[in-house]
């Protein structure tokens, strides 16, 4: 629709101008990503159940909360839309509210709808923080975000068979309180909710992704959807708010995942809130994957581990390593607060899972942890936390408590005594049971934990220094204190300089003599090459000049024999000196194949010459 010719939203639209017949329309849904490798399915799942004939006047627009909003408001005004439609999260509300009035000034007569969790629980309240907006969509948005396009297009005489299929009248919708599931603007001005829509059948949402589409999703994570709801009642979490869980056909599902296969995607994230809920489904989509495998693609699942059976981890074992990665939130182990978050979890059953996961040496495991949680103090969180790291999972999140309106315990926050940021992501401050030092004192540690062990480029360093601190948790909170008291950088230190800095850490605070610290040197050096052959060599490595021409002998005599990298038979010497690395560690000589690396760790596969050195002289 022309801005000429724009309706009379702020009444509900009861008393729009008349329409020129082939009047244009521009509908911008709006997209502001925490980074620019995501991308927002909400969106594109709305354009697409929209359909066809509507889909003609609609847009999609992606940005990022990094990128400057005067960059963003320009590239929305430059597109000219006549309706907007922002998807809203915790993490990029903040900056929505910026967008939201600063457009109103640039296209006012433009409408102005949100959408999205953020939105959602608290309708009226957003609509009076906002003046500048026409309406939410509340809860699940694809049949609402279609009606309203059907209103707006019958407004502008540009419907034609759209209306009856939306079972209105051929005219569509005449008033926006003939649409289910919103809260507008009526002629008061007061804010007016419409009755609720009931849930989406998920058969019915069309595949998101096609050929045409898929190379706005290149270097960005491909996400997919086969369910939607949790069966859990997580105190935390909005997903409490409606339990009824929904399957999409497993048969439909299998036709999807096929696409990615056969476009050899790198990785396929599920958005599903706790995807092994349904034994059956689970199993379905795990098997297929399996029988359907094409080497490359790996697919990223939220599990409960605790719920996984003897077939399922059967299943799991059986698959290629590095297929899938599982995400397995523990949240506590104390079973007082396990209890009061009305969280399903046992730990005991939960550590024997991934414990037999592991075994097989196949799929990457990710734990979370949340702090601030009710009755965990500071104790029994590095209890948490220790017990969790005993574990050995591939990566650990530390994660604080976000007190989510709307949720169970924002609505008994005072109860808890939880004190919590008023801006977003409404991070806990300090609750009853923890206070506000103890908890930066865990913000420090989730920095370490972060640079150190979910980089997975320190793992022989860690585990030869772990034996120098009582646990886990002493050994984080010791470098932690070490990075602040040295006043080194925490944030995006340079890869060289974090080794560095922990051999530092080794020679000031870690009781040892130089044969522990030389034992940390190679430690560190073995990890440093596991990933890339550096072009600087760093101080802490060991003089290689006496080696170098046992190396140059040692690539000569593979190139022409291949006793080692048999992948290598195309290169020559020089070649596969360039592709490749060899160390002297603790009196051995290692190999560091690069061309072929460990699927869940990215290390490079390490192989012991087993020659003497004095064969090659």
């Amino acid at each position: 629709w022309n801005a000429d010719y724009v309706c009379g939203i702020g009444d509900g639209g009861e008393h729009c101008e008349e329409k020129k017949r082939g009047s244009s329309m521009k509908v911008l849904l709006v997209a502001v990503n925490a980074k620019y490798i995501h991308s927002n399915p909400a969106v594109y799942s709305l354009r697409a159940y929209a359909g066809e004939e509507l889909g003609q006047f609609i847009e999609i627009a992606e940005y990022t909360i990094n990128q400057h909003t005067e960059d963003i408001l320009a590239d929305i005004y430059e597109r000219q839309p006549n309706v907007i439609a922002v998807s809203c999260y915790l993490w990029n509300i903040s900056i929505v509210e910026i967008l939201v009035r600063e457009l109103a000034k640039l296209l006012p007569e433009a409408s102005i709808w949100l959408g999205g969790p953020e939105v959602s629980y608290n309708a009226s309240d957003v609509m009076r923080r906002f003046e500048e907006i026409t309406g939410i969509m509340i809860g699940e948005g694809e049949e609402t975000f279609r009606d309203l396009c059907v209103f707006y297009a019958a407004q502008n005489h540009l419907i034609s068979n759209i209306g009856e299929a939306n079972h209105q009248n051929e005219e569509g919708f005449s008033e926006l309180s003939g649409i289910l599931g919103i809260a507008y603007r009526g002629k008061s001005g007061r804010t007016v909710l419409s009755q609720p829509r009931g849930l989406t059948d998920l058969n019915k949402i069309p595949f998101l992704y096609n050929d045409d589409l898929f190379p706005v999703f290149e270097n960005r994570i491909v996400y997919y959807e086969s369910s939607r709801g949790c069966p859990f009642s997580c105190s935390y979490c909005l997903s409490s708010i409606d339990k009824s869980v929904r399957f999409r056909d497993i048969e439909l599902v299998k036709r999807e995942l096929r696409f990615f296969l056969d476009r050899r995607v790198p990785q396929v994230k599920f958005v599903d809130r706790t995807f092994n809920c349904s034994h059956e489904h689970a199993l379905g989509i795990w098997t297929f994957l399996k029988e359907n495998d094409n080497g490359i693609t790996n697919f990223h699942f939220e599990i409960a581990a605790d719920l996984l059976n003897g077939e399922e981890l059967a299943l799991l074992h059986s698959l290629r390593p590095g297929l899938i990665q599982l995400e397995i939130g523990v949240q506590s182990t104390n079973t007082e607060t396990i209890r009061e978050i009305r969280r399903s979890m046992d730990f005991d059953r939960l550590s024997v899972v991934v414990k037999r996961i592991q075994a097989g040496h196949n799929i990457h495991e990710h734990l979370d942890l949340i702090a601030g949680l009710p009755f965990e103090d500071y104790k029994t969180f590095i209890q948490s936390f220790n017990d969790v790291m005993s574990l050995e999972p591939e990566q650990m999140q530390l994660g604080f408590l976000k007190v989510l309106k709307g949720s169970f315990l924002h609505e008994n926050a005072e109860r808890y005594g939880i004190a919590c940021m008023d801006v977003p992501p409404y991070e806990v401050l300090y609750t009853k049971w923890i206070s506000y030092k103890e908890l930066r004192k865990l913000k420090a540690v989730e920095e370490m934990v972060e640079l150190y062990y979910n980089s997975c480029q320190f793992r022989h360093a860690l585990t030869l220094l772990k034996q120098k601190f009582e646990d886990f948790y002493s050994m984080y909170e010791a470098i932690a204190e070490f990075y602040r008291d040295e006043g080194h950088a925490v944030m995006n230190p340079s890869r060289i300089r974090r080794y560095e800095i922990l051999l530092e850490f080794v020679q000031k605070r870690v009781r040892s003599d130089s044969a522990f610290s030389d034992s940390m040197r190679e430690a560190l050096t073995l990890d440093l090459y596991l990933r890339e052959k550096v072009k600087n060599r760093p101080e802490f490595c060991m003089e290689l000049n006496a080696y170098k021409d046992i190396f140059r002998r040692w690539y000569g005599r593979e190139a022409k024999e291949h006793r080692y990298l048999s992948d290598y038979k195309l290169y020559n010497a020089k070649q596969i000196a360039s592709m490749t690395h060899i160390e002297i560690v603790g009196g051995r000589m290692l190999l560091f194949d690069y061309m072929n690396r460990n699927p869940l760790t990215k290390d490079a596969r390490i192989v012991e010459i087993e020659e003497d050195y004095g064969e090659m002289e």
